[in-house]
C-alpha cells in the first residue's frame, strides 16, 4: 500500500521532509575524526551528509544510511547528522537502528520535534507503544498536534488522538491535513461513520469510499511494524542495529550491565491512557496495553537459566487453576500472534505454554488480550515475576473468557509412512 494512497497529507511530510544536512560513505570503514584536522573532518562529514541527502531523495534508504554513518563517525556530536542517519534507517526499514539514532539526536538536541516524532514512529514499529506514548508526551511542545494526534492513535490510544485532533479541527485553523488525520484516527478507533463524515469534507463521495477501503486494510496490520512501514512507503528489513562505534555514549561492558541491573519491575504495571468506561475496566485496560519490546541481548538473560529448568519440570503438569498471566493486548489476532513470538523470544520457556486470547471491548474498539493460564494464583505470580525479570510487562488476572489462540489451536498433521 503506497503512502500517498493511505494519507497524502499525513505524517510522511514531517517525517522525511525538511532541510537535511547529510552525507559520503567511506567504503573502507568508518573514519575517525580524531585522526584528522577538525576543519578537514567537518568538510568530509558535510560531503557525506550531502550524499546521504541525495540518496534519501531517490528513496535509497540503505545508501543514505551508509553515507550518514560516515558523517556521524566524523562528527559524532552533530545532531543534524544523527537525525539524517535516523531518516536513512527509517527509509531502509531498519526501525531498531532508527530508534537508537533518533534517541541520540534528541540527547543532543531535545527541541527537535521532527526527530521526536520519528523516534515515536520507530518505537511504534517495534511494538513498544508505551515508549512511543511517553515520547509523544515528553515532546508535545515541539510536535504539532495535527501529527501527534495521529501518532497517538498508531501507538494504541486512538481515543486521545481523536480528542486532540477534534480540538484542532474545531479551532478555526483546521487544514485538510488535520481533517484527514482526524478521519484516519476515527477509522483506527473503529468509528467508521465519523471517519466517513470527516473525510467527505475534502473529497468526493467516490473518493471517500476508496479511501475508507484503504484505511480498512491499514487498520488491520499483520505485525507491529506494518502500519508505520506502510505510512512511510518502506519495507521492514533485517536490522543488525546501529554500529556500536556510532553510539553517543560509550558502551558498557556486559559484566557491568549485569552487576548494575535494576531489580525486577514492581507488581503494578506502567499506566497508560484509559480506553474503557468503568473504573474496573480502566485499570484492566491500563495493564493490558503494556508493550512487548524486543528481546534483550542473550548475556543479560543468564540469570534465567535456573527458571528454565524449573519450568521444564512443570511443563507436563495439567492446569491447576483459573489464573492467567496477561502479556499484552493487540488490535487483532494477527498482531497478537506477532506479539506472542516476541514474548517467547524474551522468555523461551513460555513457548511450552498454550497462548490464549480474549476479546476486550473498549470505547476505542476491540482488543485481543494475550495470556497464558490455567495456573494456581501462586504459580501465576511466579511466572509473571520471571517474565518481568527479563524486562517484559505482565500482570495476573482471573479468567475472562480466554480461549486457546486460533493460530495455536490448529491441528498438527503427521506425515504418513
Amino acid at each position: 500500500m503506497k503512502t500517498r494512497m493511505i494519507l497524502s497529507l499525513g505524517l510522511s511530510a514531517l517525517v522525511m521532509g525538511g532541510t537535511m544536512v547529510g552525507c559520503t560513505a567511506n567504503r573502507g570503514g568508518l573514519a575517525s575524526a580524531g585522526t584528522r584536522d577538525a576543519a578537514v573532518a567537518a568538510k568530509l562529514a558535510q560531503r557525506d551528509a550531502d550524499r546521504a541527502r541525495k540518496a534519501l531523495a531517490k528513496g535509497e534508504g540503505a545508501e543514505a544510511a551508509a553515507h550518514a554513518e560516515a558523517a556521524v563517525a566524523l562528527m559524532p556530536q552533530n545532531a543534524a547528522y544523527r537525525a539524517l542517519l535516523g531518516q536513512g534507517y527509517l527509509k531502509a526499514g531498519r526501525f531498531a537502528s532508527a530508534r537508537a539514532a533518533f534517541a541520540d539526536t534528541l540527547a543532543l538536541e531535545p527541541g527537535d520535534g521532527r526527530s521526536a516524532l520519528n523516534l515515536a514512529l520507530a518505537e511504534i514499529a517495534l511494538g513498544d507503544w508505551n515508549a512511543a506514548r511517553a515520547t509523544l508526551s515528553t515532546h508535545q511542545a515541539t510536535i504539532p498536534a495535527t501529527d501527534r494526534g495521529l501518532a497517538l492513535a498508531l501507538a494504541g490510544d486512538p481515543a486521545s488522538g481523536v480528542a486532540m485532533l477534534t480540538e484542532v479541527v474545531r479551532s478555526g485553523q483546521a487544514t485538510a491535513k488535520a481533517r484527514q488525520n482526524l478521519a484516519l484516527t476515527y477509522a483506527l478507533a473503529g468509528q467508521w461513520r465519523e471517519a466517513r463524515i470527516v473525510a467527505a469534507a475534502d473529497m468526493s463521495p467516490a473518493d471517500v469510499d476508496s479511501r475508507l477501503e484503504q484505511w480498512a486494510a491499514f487498520a488491520k496490520p499483520q505485525s507491529s511494524s506494518d502500519q508505520v512501514a506502510s505510512l512511510l512507503g518502506v519495507s521492514p528489513a533485517s536490522d543488525p542495529g546501529q554500529p556500536v562505534a556510532l553510539a553517543l555514549s560509550a558502551p558498557v561492558a556486559v559484566g557491568q550491565v549485569v552487576a548494575d541491573a535494576p531489580a525486577p519491575a514492581a507488581e503494578t504495571p506502567v499506566a497508560v491512557a484509559a480506553v474503557s468506561a468503568t473504573p474496573a475496566d480502566v485499570r484492566l485496560a491500563e495493564q493490558a496495553m503494556a508493550p512487548i519490546p524486543e528481546a534483550r541481548p542473550a548475556p543479560l538473560l543468564r540469570a534465567d537459566t535456573r527458571a528454565i529448568k524449573v519450568a521444564l519440570t512443570r511443563a507436563a503438569a495439567p492446569a491447576k487453576g483459573n489464573w492467567y498471566v496477561q502479556v499484552g493486548a493487540f488490535r487483532n489476532a494477527a498482531v497478537a500472534q506477532d506479539g506472542w513470538r516476541k514474548v517467547t523470544r524474551r522468555m523461551p520457556t513460555l513457548a511450552r505454554s498454550m497462548p490464549t486470547t480474549a476479546r476486550f471491548a473498549a470505547k476505542s474498539g476491540s482488543f485481543y488480550r494475550l495470556a497464558v493460564g490455567g495456573f494456581a494464583r501462586g504459580e501465576a505470580d511466579a511466572v509473571c515475576r520471571r517474565y518481568r525479570a527479563t524486562g517484559g510487562a505482565c500482570f495476573v488476572r482471573s479468567a475472562a473468557g480466554d480461549q486457546i489462540a486460533s493460530w495455536a489451536a490448529k491441528p498438527i498433521q503427521l506425515a504418513s509412512r
